[in-house]
């Protein structure tokens, strides 16, 4: 673990000059009308790090800022020194917060954010994610003998249905577009939808797959599954933040479409804290012997 300290050192330190600067350059709001290519008319945020964003796009921005800060440095900390000890525990935590810093970082180099003058920070925070996630996913094989006898039903189809829910939410846009010849909402002045990309051709299918074999007694998909938990898990007060931040920049929504992703995504986030919950509690605990790192794969193998 030693030896590999500095990656995940890194990839804290580029969370929290990204987060940070996000959060310390989130200006009053100046909109700005633009055009797109396609001729449609958005509001840029106008002012600060997002300002070429649209208004609705700056608010997620800043609210994944500051969940970022507030929430997912300090548990990559906790799970990373857990981690270190030689807890089985640790490590499936660690697992699952870098599957979410790799899940924020892939958006922000990749095209959910407009390009600005952070990109390269961007860039090298994606990179640093990858090979630590890679790192970590890898370091559970062969599997240690603690995940046999866990809870198979209700955590393999929780998995399966958070997948197809997933996949619902994110395929209406591009039908809806195909289907009325018009640009798919929310694509706005950006270039693609990005997000729906990535969830339905990643998170979904790793979700329902995770799903499948927790069902079929395949221990390795509670590894599967921890590596999205967290993201699932920190999806409610990203969206509920952001919701915030818009109803602030003047945006005006229904109050179904203000209250319905509120309480789907809590009930979403709820289910996968439940779920990790549970797994964590009927896992042994793990400690290694001095000298153990995720080098030396063990039934007591630690990072």
């Amino acid at each position: 673990m030693r030896r590999r300290t500095w990656l995940f050192a890194f990839v804290a330190v580029l969370g929290l000059v990204v987060s940070g600067v996000g959060v310390l350059t989130a200006e009053d709001v100046n909109p700005v009308a633009a055009a797109t290519i396609r001729g449609e008319s958005v509001e840029l945020y106008g002012e600060g790090l997002y300002r070429f964003d649209t208004v609705f796009q700056a608010a997620n921005n800043r609210s994944t800022d500051l969940v970022t800060l507030l929430i997912g440095l300090p548990l990559l900390g906790i799970s990373l020194r857990w981690a270190a000890r030689g807890s089985l525990r640790g490590r499936l935590l660690l697992l699952g917060t870098l599957g979410y810093f790799l899940y924020v970082s892939t958006g922000y180099a990749m095209g959910a954010v407009a390009y600005n003058e952070m990109f390269l920070v961007y860039v090298a925070w994606f990179s640093a994610s990858l090979f630590a996630f890679g790192l970590v996913f890898g370091s559970f094989r062969p599997l240690p003998a603690q995940f046999e006898g866990l809870p198979r039903r209700w955590p393999g189809v929780f998995m399966v249905i958070s997948g197809m829910a997933t996949l619902a939410i994110w395929v209406m846009d591009p039908l809806t577009g195909l289907v009325e010849a018009t640009p798919p909402k929310g694509l706005d002045s950006y270039t693609t939808l990005f997000t729906h990309a990535l969830d339905i051709g990643i998170i979904v299918p790793a979700a329902v797959i995770a799903g499948i074999m927790i069902w079929r007694r395949r221990s390795f998909g509670y590894v599967v599954a921890f590596s999205l938990l967290v993201l699932e898990a920190l999806l409610m007060p990203v969206i509920t933040i952001a919701t915030i931040f818009q109803l602030q920049l003047g945006m005006s929504f229904t109050p179904a479409e203000v209250i319905g992703p509120i309480v789907g995504f809590s009930l979403l986030a709820g289910s996968a804290i439940w779920v990790i919950s549970v797994v964590l509690r009927r896992i042994p605990e793990v400690s290694s012997t001095p000298g153990n790192s995720m080098d030396k794969e063990s039934p007591k193998a630690a990072i």
